[in-house]
């Protein structure tokens, strides 16, 4: 979308903050007016997820006579290959650009690597090992990039990258797993744990594979009451391996810091599905990466995990081809992907039904049950607001257990409430995205709400402690990232919105482990999958030139 064509209004933050820089811009008249235009647009485009807006050769030339910009000096905004950043946002991005391209250019000779290939691998067939290939990309580089749907083998693929990497390096290589959330970290967790079974490494270097996963912010050491992180380049992390999943969902800033910490050998492997959202904050990060470090990235190609069904309809997505996902969940030909019409609520009133029924006989049935009845569904929104946005599902699935007979009024805090943080806080160590569910504690009998904790325990924190927070019946589709659930419904709008987009649908739809049912009119589905919603950033041209310097 044009930049002067958005169909959004700014904030009152984009305005006071463009009309302070123009009234110090030392602009006049019909100068000034567009320069406060173009800052607004950019305070504008940093909150929808971009790292900088691109702009046109006069508003270039006018923006060059500005004080208050430069190429690179110390200004509040700065002018490159026709994109304006503020300082901050530049300087992550230049940094970030320098630092990616000198660690991919990093090659490692191994003698024996294609014997240890074979062996973990077999030997080349005539299909393309895709798996393989990543291997030893990891093996070779620096800089390993697996991107690949859901189910198509990252973590297995790691698991075995880390063994072999153990095997041929030997001594005490020290190797960390991390992911943007709490949510994601303990999936990587379970997956890691469940892969370690079907390994053909010796019995000492399966047990040197590690099986704790944390999340960036605690790998790269939060400091209470204090900004930044322990680990800096000038304090760097001291592991060896550093392995990244659910990278999508990294934006600029926390790449940066985080490859900024990295050891000047360590090797760094991302993890992520390039089709994807790309993270909340700025940046598209792993999508800018895959585009120029062809070298250094491998895209797995084959699914063990979903059937035909859910498979067929997120391709159909990934095209963009609205008609044959109408097709698809209309045809009948795969009964676990389909339209759910009108009267829909019938199916979320159901599930949740069933899920409070154990919340209710937690005593008999136990925590685990609990979270595994509430983990195997979700309500997924493109929205947080109407009827079919976050705040209608979770009014409504209320509405509906007080009509049930369950007591979900009288006390906010009530039993069986799901709750999701939406704030960080680092004393508790809870985190934005993490779930919780309330339940009276078995010793006092107050209410508290529990946590999963990494361990497979749990843990549980008073209500009045938790930091912001809100009912999670229903999530919006950003926050689902790094999440899976067995079954699925998606809701999308009554109305076309900006905000929706192909991979806005595709990621609702391949967090679902076995059935999706999409709530859509056919108008509105076939809007979403043709909208695209490519963000402005200077990544991967500045990853090229890097590139090209070193190569030079």
């Amino acid at each position: 979308m044009s930049a002067d064509n958005r169909e959004y209004q700014p904030r009152l933050l984009d305005i006071h903050f463009a009309r302070f820089l123009a009234e110090r811009s030392g602009l006049n008249g019909r100068e000034k007016s567009r320069f406060e235009e173009l800052v607004r647009l950019l305070s504008m485009d940093m909150a929808g997820g971009h790292s900088c807006l691109p702009v046109s050769p006069e508003d270039r030339e006018l923006l060059s006579c500005c004080a208050l910009i430069s190429s690179g000096d110390e200004t509040p905004l700065i002018l490159a290959h026709d994109r304006l950043y503020l300082h901050r946002y530049f300087r992550y991005e230049s940094r970030l650009a320098d630092q990616l391209a000198r660690l991919a250019g990093i090659s490692h000779a191994l003698p024996n690597c294609h014997e240890l290939l074979d062996y973990c691998f077999g030997p080349d067939g005539k299909e393309p090992d895709y798996q393989k290939r990543a291997a030893r990309v990891a093996l070779q580089q620096s800089l390993a990039i697996i991107s690949g749907g859901p189910g198509t083998g990252k973590t297995t693929t790691v698991v075995k990258i880390i063994g072999l990497l153990i095997e041929a390096l030997g001594g005490e290589l020290r190797i960390a797993l991390a992911a943007p959330t709490g949510k994601a970290a303990m999936r990587l967790q379970e997956s890691i744990a469940n892969s370690l079974a079907g390994l053909t490494f010796p019995q000492e270097i399966i047990d040197r594979i590690p099986t704790t996963a944390s999340t960036l912010h605690r790998l790269l050491g939060v400091q209470r009451n204090r900004p930044g992180f322990r680990h800096t380049h000038d304090n760097p992390l001291p592991w060896d391996v550093v392995v990244v999943d659910e990278a999508s969902m990294v934006d600029l800033a926390m790449m940066s810091k985080l490859v900024d910490a990295l050891m000047p050998r360590a090797r760094l492997i991302l993890l992520g599905d390039k089709d994807q959202l790309a993270s909340v904050e700025s940046g598209s990060v792993l999508a800018d990466c895959i585009r120029s470090l062809a070298e250094n990235t491998v895209e797995l190609q084959k699914s063990y995990r979903f059937d035909t069904g859910i498979k067929a309809l997120a391709q159909a997505i990934n095209t963009g081809d609205g008609e044959l996902a109408w097709q698809l969940l209309n045809g009948g030909e795969h009964d676990n992907v389909t339209l759910l019409r009108n009267p829909y609520f019938g199916v979320v009133a159901e599930r949740y039904n069933a899920y409070m029924e154990v919340a209710v006989h937690h005593r008999d049935r136990g925590m685990n049950a609990v979270f595994q009845a509430f983990g195997a569904f979700r309500v997924l929104c493109a929205m947080r607001h109407g009827a079919r946005g976050v705040a209608g599902v979770n009014a409504s699935v209320e509405n509906h257990l007080k009509i049930a007979g369950y007591d979900v009024t009288s006390d906010p805090w009530y039993l069986g409430r799901p709750v999701m943080v939406t704030a960080n806080d680092y004393s508790l160590e809870l985190f934005n995205g993490d779930i919780g569910i309330c339940l009276p504690d078995p010793t006092d009998g107050r209410m508290k709400v529990w946590f999963e904790r990494g361990d497979g325990g749990y843990r549980s924190c008073l209500p009045y402690r938790i930091p912001s927070c809100e009912t999670v019946y229903g999530m919006t589709i950003h926050k689902s990232q790094g999440s899976e659930f067995r079954e699925v419904v998606v809701m999308l709008p009554e109305e076309e919105s900006r905000l929706l987009n192909r991979q806005l649908v595709y990621t609702a739809v391949t967090r679902a482990k076995e059935c999706v049912q999409i709530v859509a009119s056919k108008k509105i589905l076939v809007y979403a999958l043709q909208s695209d919603y490519p963000r402005s950033s200077g990544l991967a041209e500045m990853l090229h030139h890097a590139g090209e310097g070193r190569r030079l």
